[in-house]
């Protein structure tokens, strides 16, 4: 294989990464919940976030890679201390949200073949495990995102024809939208490009050796790559929805996701509900399990060592909260106020590190790009510490 061959296919595979990252159980559910709400208006909402989310990813990517240092290690950098506070949220917010993608491995594997969830989940994380423990982890990582990532798109892609939605309506209100739910934005930024999801993509470029200034074009064009392949198959889910719910569909409100694909494409679509959450569920359990170990295992020798133990690790752990917990609701809506707040303080310390003048700029970053990251830091940031006053406090009480 070619050196340009090579660095292709870890590009790709890392942008499948970031994009498959995002897309779990939740992400299926929020924009299902949302365009049953907002019909053809919810096309502004991904519009928006979809620009919000190409300057996280622009920022995070190119901070990250042309670096060539994990994002814990610049914030270490430009203030000693915030790289491992930072990796200690990642890794919780990946830890509390990854119960959730475990769950919904177990029932994609429920809805395909009629077994119990809580073995269903099981499965899924040895399945899981023997990926990681692979020969080339990482090759095989890139392979299985990639192959699921395709799948979903399709099968998706399928549904939207079944569904039959006003694509016309759809396109004309996500420019002229009949109502802003500004709610709703921030919800699908924080679950494209939130918490671990942000260093997703990044991390993994890093660990497949592409860094550096002379790669900053490759690097810009794998953060495109990755929201991209996200937002497409946002935009495919809201599609089929929006078909469903415009030709007089009900949805169950236990499950509204499941009921677009039952309608849309009976009688296969149940079926083809089942594929399409099992590959985001189990994906999802890839790539919070790869980013937050990533956070911890360069801090000692010894975790580096062990990086495959620690994945394991992480990821038993989540199951067994599951299966002798089950979902912890205050737990895991602790961990979505928490992930409001990282994302800001994540992003703002990677801007503060390429700041002219400072130390830790290791190149001239691009002023529309600074200025871009730091809107969306003023804006998730703010809303975050809103939610943190507010909901946290009566979730406890």
């Amino acid at each position: 294989m070619t050196l340009k061959k090579k660095s292709g296919n870890v590009l790709l595979g890392a942008a499948f990464l970031m994009a498959t990252a995002a897309i779990g159980p939740g992400f299926i559910t929020q924009t299902t919940v949302f365009t049953n709400q907002l019909r053809s208006s919810f096309g502004f909402v991904i519009l928006v976030s979809v620009l919000l989310d190409l300057a996280v990813q622009l920022n995070t990517w190119r901070i990250v890679g042309i670096s060539g240092q994990y994002a814990q290690v610049i914030a270490n950098r430009v203030l000693p201390g915030t790289g491992y506070l930072l990796a200690m949220l990642v890794v919780v917010g990946g830890l509390a949200f990854n119960i959730g993608n475990i769950a919904g491995a177990g029932l994609g594997l429920n809805v395909l073949f009629g077994i119990n969830t809580t073995a269903g989940a099981c499965i899924s994380a040895v399945l899981a495990l023997v990926l990681f423990w692979s020969r080339e982890a990482g090759r095989a990582m890139d392979t299985f995102t990639k192959c699921l990532g395709f799948v979903m798109i399709g099968l998706t892609l399928f549904v939207v024809f079944q569904a039959h939605p006003p694509i016309a309506d759809a396109i004309h209100r996500s420019f002229v939208p009949l109502q802003i739910n500004s709610t709703a934005i921030i919800t699908l930024v924080g679950g494209t490009v939130g918490g671990y999801i942000s260093f997703a993509g990044a991390h993994r470029m890093l660990d497949g050796g592409i860094s550096g200034k002379e790669n900053t074009r490759t690097i810009t064009r794998g953060s495109i790559t990755g929201i991209l392949l996200a937002s497409l198959m946002r935009i495919l889910l809201f599609l089929a929805a929006l078909g469903v719910v415009t030709g007089g569909g009900i949805l169950n409100p236990a499950n509204p996701a499941a009921s677009v694909f039952s309608i849309a494409a009976a009688p296969a679509g149940y079926r083809i509900f089942g594929i399409v959450l099992w590959s985001a569920a189990i994906t999802s359990v890839a790539g919070s399990a790869y980013t937050s170990i990533s956070f911890i295992r360069g801090f000692h020798p010894v975790l580096e060592k062990n990086h495959r133990q620690l994945t394991t690790a992480f990821i038993l752990i989540s199951l067994l909260i599951f299966l002798f917990v089950g979902r912890p609701v205050k737990l895991l809506v602790a961990a979505g106020a928490l992930n409001g707040l990282l994302l800001p303080f994540a992003l703002g310390l990677l801007l503060i590190a390429v700041l002219p003048g400072k130390k830790t700029a290791t190149y001239q970053h691009p002023v529309w790009l600074s200025v871009a990251g730091w809107l969306v830091v003023v804006i998730i940031g703010a809303v975050g510490i809103r939610a943190m006053l507010t909901d946290l406090p009566a979730l406890w009480h």
